[in-house]
């Protein structure tokens, strides 16, 4: 047994009218094949390129090790040179990924290879993100601390996508105060006997390639796995549904500081009671005993 997972629609390019008409305002995700083209990134960006610009910045890295009390919120793993960490890319497998790294504010000069799509929707200018991986690592799944739209531009090799609205959030194994399912769910494979309620989720999946965009609408979970050696750059734009503005006001300016007072006032207990009511709270909601 798989999850129940629908294709990604895709289209080679879109009007501003369409993609607000079939997609934003259905909220619905949808993969852009064209759209950057041409862009100089198109032909620019690949691995060899950032370890040229970027090869002796130090750069935040995570893997996908369980998260601990003491780590902080998005508290990096280690460090590397930017060139070190490409060599490893390219070498050989690691769980090492860059997340959420603002590379334009450190190399203006990336700014000027690509152009900010006009679909109808504000984008946030100041904070281009980068996200770099590995052959095989992957991200949780998890949804965005201030549940954007985003547009996800895909660069060199092919990157695994698996997505869910926020409506399927009973069947997913949520951890209370936080962003994320349960870690130990292998969205690539899941034990639908350990965790049978992933029986009842309905979602999305596509690969995306070389110069594809993927919009995922406001606050949709994803999981991501680096079938090749890749990276990618999100651009976002503000929620515009008001219950999604104001659960992201919520995870930020509360949700995220509690979080951390637990972390430190009850250490690894706090870890293991989100842990385990992610289990009890999924189960409670759909009237099951496991």
């Amino acid at each position: 047994m798989t999850l129940n997972l629908q294709d990604i629609p895709r289209v080679k390019t879109i009007a501003k009218a369409d993609f607000l008409k079939y997609y934003f305002n259905l909220q619905k995700p949808v993969v852009i094949e064209n759209l950057t083209e041409d862009w100089p990134a198109y032909t620019k960006w690949n691995l060899d390129y950032m370890k040229a610009i970027a090869g002796d910045i130090t750069i935040p890295l995570y893997d996908d090790r369980p998260v601990d009390y003491k780590d902080g919120f998005n508290e990096p793993h280690t460090k590397m040179k930017m060139g070190d960490y490409v060599d490893l890319l390219k070498r050989e497998p690691t769980k090492y990924r860059i997340f959420l790294w603002n590379a334009l504010k450190e190399i203006p000069q990336l700014q000027k290879d690509f152009t900010f799509p006009d679909f109808g929707l504000r984008l946030m200018k100041g904070i281009p993100m980068l996200f770099f991986g590995g052959r095989d690592s992957h991200t949780f799944m998890h949804y965005d601390i201030d549940l954007a739209n985003i547009f996800h531009f895909h660069f060199e090799g092919t990157k695994q996508v698996i997505l869910f609205d926020q409506k399927q959030s009973n069947y997913l194994y949520k951890i209370p105060h936080s962003l994320i399912t349960r870690e130990d769910i292998d969205f690539n494979n899941p034990d639908f006997e350990k965790w049978p309620m992933l029986k009842k989720a309905k979602g999305y999946k596509t690969e995306l390639k070389h110069g594809e965009v993927l919009y995922m609408p406001e606050g949709y979970w994803h999981y991501m796995r680096y079938i090749t050696p890749g990276f990618s750059m999100s651009l976002r734009a503000i929620a515009r549904n008001p219950k999604n503005l104001s659960r992201a006001l919520y995870n930020i300016v509360i949700m995220r500081h509690y979080d951390n007072v637990m972390r430190r006032l009850k250490g690894q207990k706090w870890i293991d009671w989100k842990n385990e009511q992610a289990v009890v709270r999924t189960h409670k909601n759909n009237n099951i005993t496991v």
